[in-house]
């Protein structure tokens, strides 16, 4: 009788494990954009920001995921330190970190969003909360040694935390007409497509890696 009483026990303790585990693994996979206009989706419509692009391609994928749009528009990388932890809740696999733009637009020393997002990744890193960085790149106009300093950043970041970056975010999309609003720096609708184009493979990489925190 004993005998049959732990066997029992243990075939209950066995399916209640075997549905935890089931269930787990049913869960979405939790994305958050994190970043500025064009993280926000300044001037688009209903469905047309990257956040939401990017959450419908890789659906179409067969991803049960959920990207939520974290981007406030004319945020630089002092803003986004400052509401980080609010803004990224607890529970979220993956960040998609993409500041400095504004930043770079202000001519804002490149050692500032260096250290800003340097202690955002740091922070991440505690909660375990993996990270793809997405770059941004100087503007031409601002000279040779601001832009060299500030390209630096992202690709230097990555290393140090041994993160994915993808290198520039608006990649096929900046100086392009046809895929940019009229004021020449943000994407239109067919711009962000462009831009889920490009980083998808890089995204569907760091689900598979479990969002890539240690």
């Amino acid at each position: 009788m004993a005998f049959k009483h732990t066997l029992a026990a243990a075939l209950v303790l066995f399916a209640a494990i075997g549905s935890a585990v089931s269930s787990a693994s049913a869960e979405t996979f939790r994305i958050v954009g994190f970043g500025d206009s064009l993280m926000a989706g300044f001037s688009l419509g209903p469905g047309e920001g990257f956040t939401d692009r990017l959450q419908a391609a890789l659906r179409a994928k067969g991803l049960d995921v959920s990207v939520a749009n974290a981007g406030v528009s004319g945020d630089t990388s002092s803003g986004g330190l400052a509401r980080l932890d609010w803004s990224v809740p607890d529970g979220t696999q993956l960040v998609i970190l993409e500041l400095g733009a504004n930043d770079m637009l202000r001519g804002v020393a490149p050692a500032v969003p260096e250290k800003n997002l340097d202690e955002m990744l740091a922070r991440l890193k505690v909660r375990k909360i993996g990270v793809l960085l997405a770059g941004m790149r100087a503007a031409p106009n601002l000279g040779a040694d601001y832009q060299n300093a500030f390209d630096a950043i992202y690709p230097k970041l990555a290393a140090k935390y041994g993160v994915p970056l993808y290198p520039f975010f608006l990649d096929g999309v900046a100086g392009v007409p046809g895929l940019q609003l009229g004021d020449g720096l943000h994407p239109n609708a067919r711009g962000v497509d462009r831009m889920v184009e490009g980083i998808l493979p890089t995204v569907e990489k760091s689900i598979a890696a479990g969002g890539g925190a240690s």
